[in-house]
């Protein structure tokens, strides 16, 4: 009888377990695409060779230098590997990590992290991206510390304690707003900066240079204004391909190497949000008339 009811009880226990391994499963699932698509975190922290193409079997283990006038900043080996990378964090730290730019020790993530957009990243996708970043192969490389010649703010703002839900994806434009915001955050290369930050009244408006070894390419204006003519199968081309309506190449930093796994109901979202913008002209809202 003992026997039976040990048989038993581990059966139950196995089944009992059955849901919370689907969950994982779902979990890598979603932030496997995530990853390999609007997110696309190794356009950054990806190693890369001397022609500038990602080397795949160093994953997420960084190194790539951003040498501004205010930094010189340089992207974290984000694989579990215990002495150069992530894998002494628990999850809870790496979401925190993504979401609110604070490190285990208290220290905080300086840019060029868009630590503002990715607070609104919702809670289940924020554990997508942390599943599939502990599910990665350590990778050991020491990356130099970031240096900056501005000032870090505190925080990027309250600790998260509420529950992020995403949009429904039924609602296009608001589902499209949180691809090209938190999650992509295409707006945050595409709007115009000013000393206070982002110009919240010129979402979209472009005009920003992103020097690099492609030369200084300048962020397109994303609005009805510029967008009008352009169907949707072109602004997904431009997207996916980084071809322009006249097949001529885009230049990086756009991540096309990552966008052109975006599945054709996220990419109709983007466009739908898109087209919902103000119309602005290139760099920003006019000047208010005197």
């Amino acid at each position: 009888m003992r026997i039976h009811s040990l048989v038993a009880a581990f059966g139950a226990l196995a089944f009992a377990a059955q849901p919370a391994l689907g969950q994982d499963a779902k979990l890598l699932e979603r932030g496997t695409y995530l990853m390999n698509s609007i997110v696309a975190c190794g356009n950054c922290h990806a190693q890369r060779d001397s022609q500038g193409r990602p080397i795949a079997e160093l994953g997420l283990s960084g190194g790539q230098v951003f040498d501004e006038k205010p930094f010189k900043a340089y992207a974290s080996n984000i694989t579990p590997d215990p002495e150069t990378g992530i894998g002494k964090w628990t999850a809870a730290q790496l979401m925190r990590g993504i979401r609110e730019g604070i490190r285990p020790d208290g220290s905080l993530i300086g840019p060029p992290m868009p630590i503002h957009m990715y607070r609104g990243i919702s809670d289940d996708d924020a554990r997508a991206l942390v599943a599939y970043l502990r599910a990665q192969p350590p990778v050991k490389n020491v990356v130099p510390k970031s240096i900056y010649h501005i000032k870090l703010p505190r925080s990027y703002g309250p600790p998260i304690k509420k529950a992020i839900l995403a949009p429904s994806r039924n609602n296009q434009v608001r589902y499209g707003a949180y691809l090209a915001g938190p999650l992509g955050h295409c707006i945050d290369c595409h709007t115009p900066w000013n000393d206070r930050g982002m110009d919240r009244q010129s979402i979209g408006a472009g005009g920003s240079p992103f020097p690099g070894p492609w030369g200084v390419s300048v962020s397109r204006n994303l609005t009805p204004t510029a967008l009008k003519p352009w169907s949707d199968a072109e602004i997904a081309r431009a997207i996916r391909e980084g071809k322009s309506r006249d097949g001529s190449p885009l230049k990086p930093p756009m991540a096309f190497g990552w966008y052109k796994n975006i599945n054709d109901q996220d990419m109709a979202a983007i466009v739908a949000y898109l087209r919902s913008l103000k119309p602005l002209p290139l760099g920003g809202a006019p000047s208010a008339k005197p």
